[in-house]
């Protein structure tokens, strides 16, 4: 367990919550978002979750992640895409929650306009470039509830080679291997080796469907 918590401490600059604001203004609400792994072997880096205008996304499907999002889904490093989305007027404000082991839940609260959208996205640490993100969702409701979905950021083959994996059982962080990659965002296929030594394996580490649970609570 001790070495475990080693490797996951080599996966993201910080685990502590942020909270920053681009720029006052009235008519602004707290809201509590709360992630809860819903894997049963892949170890969640923190999530960033931002507050942002309609007109901003932080990906698409079917285009190039940018540099700063596949640094989020290759290492769990969150400090570039945080530093680009400080500079961004589009995005009014971040907040970053904590390290997940399946079946853990985090909170954070974050302020938005009433116009404002809400996003997150934080790695599978047990991948070569896996991240799970909801998007682009209008809090209109008190609450509500959104299931996570899992993209590949295409910006790393996925070779599922420990050579090449940050989290557990791999613990080799800031390694890339590009041949092959797809170039694009995508709905990630999972993990399919079968076992094999040195490679991740499938039955402690793929998942179907949504892999984790997002409820978003409108605090005042």
């Amino acid at each position: 367990m001790k070495k475990l918590y080693q490797q996951l401490g080599a996966l993201c600059l910080t685990s502590a919550a942020l909270f920053s604001v681009n720029a006052n203004a009235s008519g602004v609400s707290t809201y509590s978002v709360t992630i809860t792994n819903a894997t049963h072997g892949q170890v969640m880096t923190p999530a960033l979750v931002i507050a942002h205008d309609s007109d901003f996304s932080l990906f698409s499907v079917g285009a190039a992640a940018s540099a700063e999002l596949a640094a989020l889904a290759e290492d769990g490093n969150t400090q570039p895409l945080s530093d680009a989305l400080a500079a961004n007027p589009m995005v009014y404000a971040q907040a970053q929650g904590g390290l997940l082991l399946p079946g853990q839940s985090t909170t954070v609260m974050i302020q938005a306009r009433k116009r404002d959208q809400i996003s997150l996205a934080g790695m599978l640490a047990s991948t070569n470039d896996a991240f799970y993100s909801v998007h682009n969702v209008s809090p209109k409701d008190r609450m509500m509830m959104r299931h996570a979905l899992t993209y590949d950021a295409g910006s790393e083959a996925n070779s599922e080679s420990c050579a090449h994996i940050p989290g557990p059982p791999c613990g080799n962080p800031h390694m890339r291997n590009t041949d092959g990659a797809e170039g694009f965002v995508s709905i990630h296929a999972g993990i399919h080796n079968q076992g094999m030594e040195g490679y991740l394996d499938a039955a402690s580490h793929d998942w179907r469907g949504p892999v984790a649970i997002v409820k978003i609570m409108k605090m005042d």
